[in-house]
């Protein structure tokens, strides 16, 4: 594992950019303290942003997962086009306003091979007030439109998945990252047949990019395959069990916010009671500390946020993207 880097590195060591002190990206999280309207510039907050549009189609076929190989309608993607772009253009007009954004895009399928995510993942890394974008991606898009992207501000989730791409061709897709400056991280399903891939693809990257492990849903580990697992990723730990949340203080709902195609905002993408709408700005009123409903929370992009978990130091500067700090 790479040695720790000092405090105030928060990229990957190599041809990217450090972040500027007033672009340090997900950072602890201001409070909410604009309880008011949409518009205007007193009171700004620091959000994080997980959108989810109508995309549900993939290019991939994995067997654990129910998106593979679904076909959006034309219909269907004209809809998730324009929604993205709704979007896009409501973060670029929070421009001003004492806001600032950090973004995730979690879609249901491959949004990477669509043309309007990467031209949104580009605009929103060259916002001011952006602090992050970043999307989850099973990386079968090309690369060359990175170059266009400010890398102080834009990073990758990235997820290899064997037995649909060739190590060699991921593998190449990484190196061509590495080139570019991208921020990024890769991560592989821990699945028994997947260890021998999972091991092959950490030594051969670089050792500046982390490569996370999902514990696989339904599966339980023996504390001898966990130990198999942490050995690839040292916090495979925090996946392994699904964490207590009932009662739990958690930044979802206040500083963290699930938006959907038509602005429908959610504490988080698990919790299903709305707060609002990001359009009309009736979320503003909804933004506070909340503790969570559900019994347990099992996914990452649910469990980093929990105030009893110490994540946010262990990926302080990468929460969004899963980059661990000092990596």
């Amino acid at each position: 594992m790479p040695a720790p880097r000092p405090a105030t590195d928060r990229t990957r060591p190599g041809p990217g950019h450090p972040p500027g002190p007033d672009r340090a990206p997900n950072s602890a999280p201001r409070p909410a303290a604009d309880s008011g309207s949409d518009g205007g510039s007193d009171g700004g907050v620091d959000l994080s942003l997980l959108y989810r549009g109508p995309l549900s189609s993939c290019d991939y076929d994995c067997p654990y997962c129910p998106f593979a190989k679904r076909r959006d309608s034309p219909e269907q993607l004209r809809a998730d086009r324009a929604a993205l772009e709704r979007f896009t253009a409501w973060a670029a007009g929070r421009a001003g306003s004492g806001d600032t954004l950090s973004v995730l895009f979690t879609p249901w399928g491959e949004g990477l091979v669509r043309s309007w995510y990467r031209r949104a993942m580009v605009e929103l890394s060259r916002l001011p007030h952006v602090r992050r974008v970043a999307i989850q991606t099973n990386l079968s898009c090309r690369t060359d439109w990175l170059a266009e992207a400010d890398p102080d501000t834009l990073a990758l989730w990235v997820t290899y998945h064997p037995g649909q791409v060739t190590h060699e061709r991921f593998l190449a897709k990484c190196r061509e990252l590495d080139a570019l400056g991208v921020r990024y991280s890769v991560g592989v399903v821990g699945r028994p047949d997947h260890l021998v891939e999972a091991r092959r693809l950490r030594a051969a990257l670089d050792p500046a990019v982390y490569l996370w492990i999902n514990a696989a849903e339904g599966l339980t580990y023996t504390d001898a395959e966990a130990a198999d697992w942490t050995a690839v990723d040292q916090h495979f730990g925090y996946s392994r069990h699904a964490h207590p949340s009932a009662g739990r203080p958690c930044r979802t709902g206040e500083s963290v916010l699930s938006v959907d195609g038509d602005g429908t905002v959610r504490r988080c993408h698990f919790v299903r009671d709305e707060l609002g709408n990001l359009y009309d700005g009736s979320y503003r009123a909804q933004l506070r500390g909340r503790s969570c409903p559900l019994p347990v929370c099992d996914c990452h992009i649910g469990y980093v946020h929990l105030e009893t978990l110490p994540l946010y130091e262990v990926f302080a500067g990468g929460v969004l993207e899963r980059v661990p700090h000092g990596w």
